[in-house]
């Protein structure tokens, strides 16, 4: 339990209590993460649901709203990190580590972030219109199921929070959360997207990054919650 309790702390900013923790609860912490997914789906579903009570824009802005608060930003922070590192290091692996490195937000990062924010807001405007809310439980449940994949798949990029997940990871975890993912796909068909968005964006990390680290599992996240809104909307 405390192992959820700390993957619900290091991905949400709910009110939790301290839990006393070691370094392998730490690492197994990524086991849970698709749990976190299904909080922070069930809050963005509840202020959606309640903003929907006067009309779509209405249940989008209130998601959205949620969806950021929930979260602390940290995701976005992953994606505009990532954006600020390939936009300034110009394949320079050296200048991108700098980059990443560096705690302030440049105009990459800028534009990233408030691009995905106008995305998200758009995708799910008019996502409600044909979709009921309890479906975005699943979809962020799913989107974190991405760094289970991350994490095992490619190389530290450096020595820091999300290289000590790697310790903890397990292939049980990962075929269960996946098989509920399947499962779910019965009634959200789009889910099946995230068969090629999560092996995708591992391959454009590798390729272009190098590695994984807590920023791009935070901006895969991020992206994976949009594409999946889109595609779900498309394939209605």
């Amino acid at each position: 339990m405390k192992r959820l309790v700390l993957a619900l702390q290091l991905m949400t900013r709910l009110p939790l209590p301290a839990v006393d923790v070691d370094e392998a609860d730490f690492a197994a912490a990524i086991r849970w993460f698709p749990a976190a997914g299904i909080a922070v789906g069930l809050i963005v579903a509840g202020a959606s649901g309640f903003g929907l009570r006067v009309d779509p824009w209405m249940g989008a802005l209130c998601g959205l709203m949620a969806w950021v608060a929930v979260t602390g930003a940290l995701h976005l922070d992953g994606l505009g990190d990532i954006a600020d590192g390939v936009g300034a290091a110009h394949g320079d692996r050296k200048r991108l580590s700098a980059v990443l490195a560096d705690p302030h937000i440049g105009s990459f990062g800028v534009v990233a972030i408030v691009l995905q924010l106008l995305a998200k807001l758009v995708f799910l405007r008019f996502w409600l219109e044909f979709f009921p809310v309890w479906m975005l439980v699943p979809l962020a449940m799913t989107a974190r199921i991405g760094p289970l994949v991350w994490t095992r798949w490619l190389p530290p990029l450096h020595e820091g929070l999300a290289s000590r997940f790697r310790a903890g990871w397990r292939v049980g975890p990962l075929l269960l959360w996946s098989a509920l993912a399947l499962l779910s796909s019965l009634w959200v068909p789009g889910l099946l997207a995230a068969i090629v968005l999560i092996p995708l964006w591992g391959w454009w990390l590798r390729s272009r990054i190098g590695g994984i680290s807590g920023d791009g599992h935070g901006a895969g996240i991020e992206l994976l919650e949009s594409v999946l809104l889109f595609v779900m909307m498309m394939a209605r």
